[in-house]
């Protein structure tokens, strides 16, 4: 049980990382100092950014289950 938890939670963190840097850029860091933000303000919030989006929370979700249900599979 533990380690099919522990899988899930290697594939999820995996797929958090991949998700996240394939966000676009809001602004306001290091990306906007370059000209990143002059071309984010003129893109509308798409489907796919939408749904790249729910894909993010969902893979958070699932990534924070797991680690509770570690905590109290390892629980003494």
């Amino acid at each position: 049980m533990e380690l099919g938890i522990s899988i899930a939670l290697i594939l999820a963190s995996l797929l958090m990382i991949l998700l996240v840097l394939m966000h676009k850029g809001k602004g306001g860091g290091l990306s906007d100092m370059f000209g990143g933000g002059f071309s984010s303000n003129f893109g509308g919030s798409s489907v796919v950014e939408r749904n790249l989006d729910r894909l993010t929370v969902i893979t958070g979700i699932i990534w924070l289950v797991c680690i509770v249900a570690l905590g109290l599979l390892l629980r003494p």
